[in-house]
């Protein structure tokens, strides 16, 4: 796994989305590289940030298909 393989599925990889091999190629990689474990580290506290100052907005039923519809195709692809 690359450094660009890693940026596609970060998000991912922090939520535990992807399947076992997956996360542990990436958690491989993050021993290996620096720049993408700083990287890792940012979103990690950004997302903590905004999940502590952003209030939960409701999402239209449209849009909850479309992500569903998205987040299952590229989990697909991902969790092999």
């Amino acid at each position: 796994m690359g450094c660009e393989d890693v940026k596609r599925v970060i998000y991912f990889f922090l939520d535990g989305q992807l399947g076992d091999l997956k996360q542990r190629d990436v958690k491989q990689h993050l021993n290996l590289c620096p720049d993408c474990e700083a990287r890792t580290n940012l979103q990690r506290r950004l997302r903590e940030f905004f999940r502590k100052r952003l209030s939960v907005v409701q999402a239209s039923d449209r849009f909850k298909t479309r992500l569903s519809r998205s987040l299952r195709a590229f989990h697909a692809e991902w969790s092999r």
